[in-house]
């Protein structure tokens, strides 16, 4: 079998999901545009581990995003026609290699890819001068690419309701929806009386994921908000803008970021996600979550039960929704609701349907029974 990966260079939540793949498939060969051994896990360290023609460009593990353009022909250069089963792990090029026309290739979507998307107006906004001025261009023919190559996997699946949705506009193409694997075993409530009277933001300070509603809506409330994450720089600017209630902590190491999601009154989460796997890490840590009711949001966080959505991306609304949770009981509702919950989005729940789909496409493409067996 070959995993072809975006690119592997950190672990979030899609390298979380190559894991789980990897566990169903140990002797996988994993291809991607760019490694970074030391910033993978040791499971995934185990795989041969293949480098497209884009990895051995100049500092490509630090600008690989910048190759965006060498990756389509990346792509096309690798020969995949000793495998018997392909599998592309897609949120950036991955998709869109080329299969012996009797290996079944499955595209599991993490996204398309935002950037030259639905996302593209937030991406230019943000980036530098002279990337500002090239992503026109650049986008279109990646648009192009991409629209070209999405009859390439035999059958798509996607992350999230929200996802699908996507893959229909842009791709014109159906895919099941098979939520991501959430290692929900990790996380445990405390008591009411471990809490502290906190709330928190938790991710990557990226302007998309709006940590910058989160702050100004607490400064606005003055009611104290931890938030979690970085880079520095983008840090330090929201820390300009904030009020004395709000505490920012950095990055923090795992044992104390399951702390922190135990101990809050509840998780803000303000960004429209793909999907978006720390709301169901904090029900799984027995806390609800206030949510942007929007995207991936809609199939983890149940409105009046493990949270509060809120429909409009504004400070007024996340206010507003702020007070509606103070005065819902929900901060005083039994943990073990939430932990049922999150539950349902656990790894082997994953791997069971990864593998009805993997056995489906057994029987239309003559998979070999071995992949079968490891899919079960």
């Amino acid at each position: 079998m070959a995993i072809i990966h975006y690119w592997l260079v950190g672990m979030r939540g899609g390298e979380k999901v190559l894991e789980s793949l990897s566990t169903m498939f140990p002797q996988a060969d994993i291809f991607t545009h760019a490694y970074v051994p030391a910033k993978i896990s040791e499971k995934l360290r185990r795989h041969r581990v293949i480098v497209t023609s884009v990895g051995r460009l100049p500092m490509a593990h630090r600008l690989y995003q910048k190759y965006l353009p060498f990756m389509p022909a990346a792509l096309d250069a690798l020969d995949l026609s000793g495998y018997d089963l392909v599998l592309s792990s897609e949120a950036g090029p991955a998709k869109g290699v080329i299969t012996p026309v009797d290996t079944p290739h499955l595209c599991y979507c993490h996204s398309p890819m935002r950037y030259i998307w639905d996302q593209y107006p937030v991406y230019r906004a943000n980036a530098g001068f002279l990337t500002r001025q090239l992503m026109p261009a650049m986008a279109r023919r990646m648009r192009a690419w991409d629209v070209a190559t999405a009859g390439r996997p035999d059958r798509i699946v996607a992350n999230s309701n929200h996802v699908a949705r996507r893959v229909e506009k842009f791709w014109r193409r159906d895919a099941e929806v098979i939520h991501p694997p959430v290692a929900v075993d990790q996380f445990r409530p405390v008591a009411a009386d471990q809490r502290g009277g906190y709330y928190l933001w938790l991710g990557e300070l990226a302007p998309y994921k709006r940590p910058d509603l989160a702050v100004e809506a607490f400064t606005r409330l003055k009611r104290p908000l931890f938030v979690i994450g970085g880079p520095d720089a983008a840090e330090a600017e929201l820390a300009r803008r904030a009020g004395d209630t709000v505490r920012f902590l950095g990055r923090v190491d795992d044992a104390r970021l399951r702390r922190y999601l135990a101990g809050c009154r509840a998780l803000i989460f303000p960004g429209e996600e793909d999907f978006g796997i720390v709301p169901v890490e904090a029900m799984a840590s027995g806390r609800p979550v206030i949510a942007y009711g929007r995207g991936g949001a809609l199939d983890s966080v149940v409105d009046g039960e493990t949270g509060l959505l809120f429909d409009t991306q504004s400070v007024d609304s996340l206010v507003d929704a702020v007070e509606r949770f103070e005065a819902s009981g929900l901060e005083q509702a039994d943990p073990q609701r939430f932990v049922r919950h999150a539950a349902t989005f656990a790894e082997p729940i994953f791997r069971q349907k990864m593998a009805r789909v993997l056995m489906e496409m057994g029987v239309e493409g003559g998979v070999r029974p071995s992949y079968v067996a490891a899919a079960e």
